[in-house]
């Protein structure tokens, strides 16, 4: 399959600076997001999947260095696999949690078998995916899933595309939970979302969002 605009971009030298930039350990993961938008990550998932049996199966979708797992694994879970695009970030993912399966591949061409894993997930991934390209990743992470979608992105009522370090193409802004449900209509539905505005930038009124969609067929 041929690499889009997009992986090649975050293949690159940009996608390992963003590494490097944004891989923390658990603590401090912690305080950057309540830092950030006033509550922990590990509490924001406990709203969401916090009553999931802990041997469920997660896969995260462009998992980086893994510190969204690293939380999960924090939580009790157990039954953790990550897939990444950028082999440096898969490196340095083994720095920051152990026993997860991690694997570097593409989102729109996840290497297992039909409703293999319990919840897919993504958190802040989709925003780096064209809107064209979408309904392709969307209908692996749906594949793969045998029962939930859960998602943390930025968050706008319709899909904008946003400047990104001075990179135009790169990144936008949606209702991913809705483009969802607009891809697969009858066969998801919304169990929950939530709007987290942002602390530190409060007055441009920025928010993102969690998600949980269910497989209804």
């Amino acid at each position: 399959m041929t690499s889009t605009q997009q992986e090649e971009f975050w293949s690159g030298d940009f996608g390992r600076q963003y590494t490097d930039r944004n891989s923390r350990h658990l603590a401090e993961w912690n305080a950057f997001y309540e830092a950030t938008w006033g509550r922990t990550k590990l509490a924001m998932n406990a709203d969401f999947v916090g009553d999931l049996p802990r041997d469920a199966r997660i896969l995260e979708v462009g998992c980086n260095t893994g510190m969204q797992l690293k939380g999960l694994q924090d939580a009790g879970f157990q039954q953790l696999y990550g897939v990444e695009l950028q082999a440096y970030a898969v490196e340095k993912a083994k720095e920051y949690s152990q026993h997860v399966n991690l694997i570097q591949g593409s989102g729109f061409d996840l290497p297992f078998k039909d409703a293999f894993f319990d919840v897919v997930c993504t958190n802040g991934v989709l925003i780096h995916i064209a809107p064209a390209d979408l309904p392709r990743i969307m209908a692996e992470m749906v594949r793969c899933s045998r029962r939930y979608i859960w998602g943390f992105e930025y968050y706008a009522p319709a899909t904008t595309a946003v400047n990104y370090r001075g990179n135009e193409g790169f990144l936008w802004k949606a209702d991913y939970a809705q483009l969802f449900l607009d891809q697969f209509p009858g066969q998801l539905r919304l169990v929950k979302q939530e709007l987290y505005p942002y602390v530190t930038d409060a007055e441009r009124g920025n928010r993102d969002v969690m998600y949980l969609l269910e497989k209804t067929a």
